[in-house]
């Protein structure tokens, strides 16, 4: 990334500042705005997350807040309510109490005399969740949003549940968030508050794990905060922005469709991460496109940015599988409108071993599969960081305990744009079953890499409100949507479609091992194909080099460790996932402050028990300026039975060596049809 250090104006930066709620709690912000806006108001744009932005998230702050703020905009990055060196304690995501704060923070920035009054919010994943429930809300003054890595459907596509089906990322998040509200503020802000406010969230913040496991099912908790429950009542501008290798893609596309306003959809190669960050690559000039995006309709600016396609997005081209890439090879292509004029659907029958041509007549049969609660293994994260390396890897490790089916070689080139869908005819022998369907770029060599995939809780067959238990034996026709992708197949290559009764450890198993039949014959593959277009070849790359502030200094003092291992033991046949993601020791060199984070995840398994799955995580985060030394040690431990999911949490903070607080839960929740 280049480093801009000349902007268009110079940039004054206020460290620290309070911001007072309806309610008398203040939270802490930073604000970068223009030197000149004294004289001359500018817009503002916000960014409200509980990341701490002191320390935690200072470096990334400080690359495109201030490159915002010298292209003149008043850029204001808040601490939740509970967070970082903000008063209260927060309890969980999205409330409406976080909402209500959002609220008050952009009229607050209204009113201040360097201000327009025309504002923005923007965000990544939290940050650009709330910007999506904070539009919906409506606010005078928001004007526009960019919302990054977010949904607009908190059941049905967030970090908990996947098409009704309980994901490890659920434990895994619950666990990351378990540590971050065990943070303390900086004394160096709040002064000798410091160890009340600590010990207030210490004590009140709770187990998230709990309350994301009560509600199984899309009821009103989920509905609350997701869009798509009235996307008519986001009136404002959207720029939605995700990548291929993240968890939030789908949303881009159902934004782009069911939006009624002016809006823009961008998909890259990523991860979870800022498109000017990007991993993998490339990354691009996102900071510039942002400033577009804020100059015409927080300024009035007649630029460009609406003459543009109101689709980009990164085509795929065919790679080996590996669990981590620098950068994925392909080009942008764009399209006017989503769903696309350009994109047909092409739909191919399935007979045994094999996906036929369409119109093509196949042959009706019955065949099954009960897949060994090692499939999944290999299936990566959820949501990709990109460290440690957490993609799927070469997926013939998991085809053979799946029903397989592949087309014939490609003769032509071919490219998919847009969401594969599975009509599927079935029955199952147990009440509650799942199915987990793959889609592979097969090579001329074998090797397998997977280009999307979808999960299914078959009990939610008719929708995720209200699931019903199967009568087994009894045929059922679903629609098993995947996930959405751009990726070309070039001559050669073949497609695979890979069905399986568990996805184990990225999604929790069944209560009981399913036998699931397919009906071959009557099942049926529908492709969104794109056919290649002459002046596709012809586009320049539309977006500049990724650029941004200058970073703050850190100092890394300790090194780091990445580790993501499969183990096996074929003597008791245990087997286990573990990754590890140690950040070492960090100084953030402005404010002398060294930080420690450790993140252990061990998700294992005793043959083809699924009752024996378990997910275990321990955090260890620490603060240390001089002698004031803390620190907060977590875990939590995830099991299941037939009928209930069990778990339990520890809690230790300590000042020094010595502990001043420690929590611990013992508990469980009946399992709903999952």
């Amino acid at each position: 990334m280049r480093t801009v250090t000349q902007l268009p104006y110079a940039v004054r930066e206020e460290e620290h500042i309070w911001i007072p709620m309806a309610d008398g709690t203040r939270l802490s912000a930073r604000l970068w705005r223009p030197a000149h806006s004294d004289l001359e108001p500018v817009p503002g744009v916000v960014e409200i997350i509980p990341y701490r932005q002191r320390d935690l998230t200072s470096r990334r702050d400080s690359i495109h807040h201030p490159y915002l703020a010298g292209h003149g905009y008043a850029c204001l990055r808040v601490d939740l309510r509970g967070s970082g060196e903000s008063e209260g304690v927060l309890t969980d995501e999205y409330l409406d109490e976080e909402l209500a704060d959002a609220e008050d923070v952009l009229a607050w920035l209204a009113k201040q005399p360097w201000c327009t009054g025309r504002m923005g919010m923007m965000g990544i994943s939290w940050g650009g969740f709330n910007s999506l429930q904070v539009a919906a809300r409506r606010p005078p003054g928001l004007d526009a949003i960019v919302t990054v890595s977010s949904t607009d459907d908190r059941y049905a596509d967030d970090v908990h549940y996947m098409g009704g089906c309980l994901l490890s990322d659920n434990l895994s998040w619950a666990s990351t968030m378990f540590a971050y509200n065990s943070c303390p503020p900086d004394p160096a802000v709040v002064g000798d508050r410091w160890r009340d406010m600590w010990l207030r969230r210490l004590s009140r913040s709770g187990l998230w794990l709990e309350e994301w496991l009560l509600h199984q099912r899309r009821d009103q908790y989920w509905q609350h905060g997701s869009i798509c429950e009235d996307y008519s009542a986001v009136q404002c501008p959207v720029m939605a922005v995700s990548g291929w290798a993240d968890g939030y893609t789908n949303a881009v596309f159902r934004m782009l469709a069911n939006l009624n306003v002016p809006r823009k959809g961008l998909v890259g190669p990523w991860g979870h991460k800022y498109p000017h960050l990007g991993e993998p690559g490339p990354a691009i000039g996102f900071l510039q496109e942002v400033v577009r995006w804020w100059d015409h309709w927080l300024k009035d600016v007649e630029n460009d940015v609406m003459a543009d396609p109101m689709l980009w997005i990164w085509m795929q081209e065919t790679v080996p599988p590996f669990t981590a890439y620098v950068e994925r090879p392909g080009r942008w292509v764009s399209e006017p409108s989503w769903p696309s004029p350009n994109v047909t659907e092409t739909t191919l029958p399935l007979e045994r071993n094999r996906i036929a041509r369409q119109g093509e007549d196949v042959n009706e049969e019955e065949l099954t599969i009960e897949s060994p609660l090692s499939v999944g293994q290999y299936a990566g994260k959820w949501c990709s960081y990109n460290a440690p390396p957490d993609l799927p890897y070469d997926q013939r490790e998991e085809d053979g305990g799946s029903l397989v089916f592949d087309t014939d070689e490609f003769t032509e080139r071919c490219e998919i744009v847009g969401a594969p869908e599975i009509d599927l005819e079935f029955s199952v022998d147990q009440p509650v079953a799942m199915v987990a369907v793959r889609l592979s770029d097969v090579a001329e060599d074998g090797q397998a890499t997977r280009i999307s995939y979808g999960l299914l809780n078959l009990t939610h067959r008719n929708g995720h409100e209200d699931p019903e238990p199967l009568v087994p034996g009894e045929r059922y026709r679903v629609t098993v949507t995947l996930n959405a992708m751009a990726q070309a197949i070039p001559p050669g290559h073949r497609l695979r479609l890979a069905f399986s009764t568990s996805y184990w450890p990225l999604a929790w198993p069944p209560p009981q091992p399913v036998r699931l039949t397919v009906f071959a014959g009557t099942s049926k593959l529908r492709l969104p194909i794109r056919p290649p277009r002459e002046k596709d070849g012809d586009q320049e790359a539309p977006f500049g080099e990724p650029e941004g502030a200058e970073p703050i200094s850190v100092t890394q003092i300790d090194p780091g460790d990445e580790r993501w291992t499969v183990t096996r033991d074929l003597v008791n046949y245990r087997s286990a996932l573990e990754v590890v993601k140690d950040l070492g020791a960090v100084r953030f060199d402005d404010i002398e402050l060294t930080v420690t984070r450790r993140a252990y995840e061990r998700y294992s398994w005793v043959g083809n028990d699924v009752t024996s799955a378990t997910g275990e995580t321990e955090w260890c985060i620490g603060f240390q300026r001089g002698d004031w030394k803390i620190s907060a040690r977590t875990r939590t431990v995830l099991t299941s039975t037939a009928e209930e999911f069990q778990f339990s949490a520890e809690l230790d903070a300590y000042e020094g060596e010595k502990r001043i607080a420690s929590y611990n839960w013992d508990d469980s929740v009946p399992r709903d049809l999952v």
